[in-house]
């Protein structure tokens, strides 16, 4: 299941490692110590190479698989918005995101991106399964 684990989970460790190797930024590492927002922020304009998003998927998530974490973030709308034009922001034209979900939409067109590859990561039982999207930045 997705947690602070997904990325030792083989299929998505394998892409991680193929396609980034170890060199990546990571807006939401476990422990969370910063919102990831105020840590997007942080990054220059047309500055990162490759990011890797992984966000916990659902208040209940973060609840049942990160013990709470001591994060307290919404899941609202603007919020995602919000996260995805920082991203937009500060990967360089070129540079890459794989985003991991439950759904396809990775970080989108309207910020830039085109999705290069989607890989399904089946969880078995009534578990979803973890959709994750590599995706270009192709235009500012």
């Amino acid at each position: 299941m997705p947690s602070h684990k997904t990325f030792t989970i083989k299929p998505i460790k394998e892409m991680l490692e193929k396609e980034f190797g170890e060199d990546y930024v990571d807006p939401f590492p476990f422990p969370f110590e910063k919102d990831a927002l105020d840590y997007l922020k942080t990054f220059k304009d047309d500055s990162v190479e490759q990011l890797a998003f992984d966000p916990p998927y659902s208040p209940r998530q973060l609840k049942e698989m990160y013990g709470g974490a001591g994060l307290d973030y919404t899941t609202n709308a603007s919020y995602w918005s919000a996260l995805k034009k920082e991203i937009g922001r500060i990967v360089k034209k070129g540079g890459r995101v794989i985003s991991f979900g439950w759904n396809s939409g990775g970080i989108g067109k309207k910020y830039g991106f085109e999705i290069d590859e989607i890989l399904l990561v089946p969880h078995g039982g009534q578990h979803n399964d973890t959709i994750v999207t590599l995706e270009t930045k192709v235009h500012l």
